[in-house]
């Protein structure tokens, strides 16, 4: 079974896709950039670049260095203008999108970028305690509520890593495959796994830049993550979480 297993993670299975029959190829329409939200919502803008006033300079050799996983933070807030650091390093647009390529602040697979960003935010000044979804097309929060006991559901997510609720705020990145799948079907499955190494990859750099420290998690309660972000579990559910912290 191991062995069958390894076949996800080769690429032999490009030469067994018919690309001729991909949904773009067929004409269908893309899935769209952003998951869509409620007409009407009240969105939180968040401070862009030219106003970022707390993010330091620090050369690319110095934080590749420095980088390795912290599981202690202090219990100090994170500044709003480093959490929008953090969100446009990991998943912001350099450009307008246009309906097929997303050009954004990290490399994926045809440019199709499969995931969403939701934060379980505990302290972040200027902004309440609870869930979020990132809006990179507005570069703004959406917010989503706090369930009660947010910590302890969020350790929970983790499969009880007490760091997952100790942070300021926990990433909790969702993929929705279709967007991927229309371009390359069931080739997918790699390149989605590839493309999620990039985004927490530039969350780790982007932490030397503002005092803080993260760490990838990847064992994670599937139904518990699922449910604390309210997604449905099967065309969009978490992929990788990342708690973030003052070090």
């Amino acid at each position: 079974m191991k062995k069958q297993l390894r076949y996800f993670l080769k690429d032999s299975v490009r030469k067994t896709v018919d690309f001729s029959q991909t949904e773009q190829n067929l004409g269908y329409p893309p899935p769209p950039v952003q998951k869509p939200y409620p007409e009407g919502t009240g969105l939180l803008s968040l401070p862009l670049p030219d106003e970022w006033t707390s993010i330091r300079s620090v050369a690319l050799r110095d934080a590749i260095g420095r980088r390795c996983s912290h599981r202690k933070y202090a219990r100090l807030p994170l500044l709003l203008d480093e959490l929008a650091f953090l969100l446009w390093a990991t998943q912001g647009f350099r450009e307008d999108p246009d309906p097929v390529r997303a050009y954004r602040t990290v490399p994926s697979a045809g440019c199709r970028h499969p995931f969403e960003t939701y934060l379980a935010i505990f302290r972040v000044e200027g902004l309440e305690k609870g869930i979020y979804r990132y809006l990179p097309l507005e570069h703004a929060l959406l917010p989503m509520g706090c369930p009660p006991d947010l910590e302890d559901r969020t350790i929970r997510a983790a499969l009880g890593q007490p760091f997952a609720g100790r942070s300021a705020v926990t990433f909790l990145w969702t993929a929705l495959p279709e967007r991927t799948e229309w371009r390359y079907s069931e080739a997918s499955v790699k390149v989605i796994a590839l493309d999620a190494g990039h985004v927490c990859q530039n969350l780790y750099l982007a932490c030397e830049a503002v005092g803080a420290g993260t760490c990838a998690v990847a064992a994670y309660d599937q139904e518990r993550a699922d449910e604390l972000i309210g997604v449905d579990g099967e065309d969009e559910f978490v992929l990788y979480m990342a708690p973030v912290g003052k070090i």
